[in-house]
Formats: structure tokens, C-alpha cells, sequence
């Protein structure tokens, strides 16, 4: 099977989300991805898994899924309206 995204390094800080997708680092506010992160406890958002082929993140005692496809929009989103201001 062939990987669509390499996923590394998934971590939170304050109300971040961090990750490395193909070796380019992701910054995105949890509020602008996930209520149920956003509101997670450390235990809750540290349980995860990531997709065999790599295009998404499962937490399990979430019941949350968040595609790399989406994320990676999310933060091209957010970073062309800041370049724009």
C-alpha cells in the first residue's frame, strides 16, 4: 500500500495542534479543527493513530477522524488570509 502523506511528530501545545505531514511542519488551532480536541484531555489527545496509507488521524476515546487532507487545507487557508492582510 502506498502512502499518500508521512505523518510524524503529532504533538499539541496550548491549543495547537503540531504535526509534520511530508516533512512540512503544521501549525493549526485546535478551535479551527476539532470542538472534541479543543475540549480533550491530554490522556484523550494523545490516543491516536494514524491511517496505514497516512491520509488521517483517528482518536479513539474521541470517536474523532481528521483527514490530512483537510488539515493541510485548513492551514493553506489560514496562511493565505494572513499573507493577504
Amino acid at each position: 500500500m502506498k502512502k499518500t502523506y508521512v505523518i510524524k511528530n503529532i504533538k499539541f501545545k496550548n491549543d495547537y495542534l503540531l504535526l509534520s505531514v511530508n516533512n512540512q511542519q503544521i501549525k493549526l488551532e485546535l478551535s479551527d479543527i476539532s470542538d472534541k480536541l479543543m475540549n480533550a484531555t491530554e490522556s484523550e489527545r494523545t490516543d491516536y493513530s494514524i491511517s496505514p496509507p497516512g491520509y488521517g488521524i483517528h482518536w479513539r476515546l474521541l470517536d474523532e477522524d481528521l483527514s490530512i487532507n483537510g488539515l493541510l487545507k485548513a492551514y493553506k487557508s489560514k496562511h493565505a488570509l494572513q499573507s493577504a492582510t
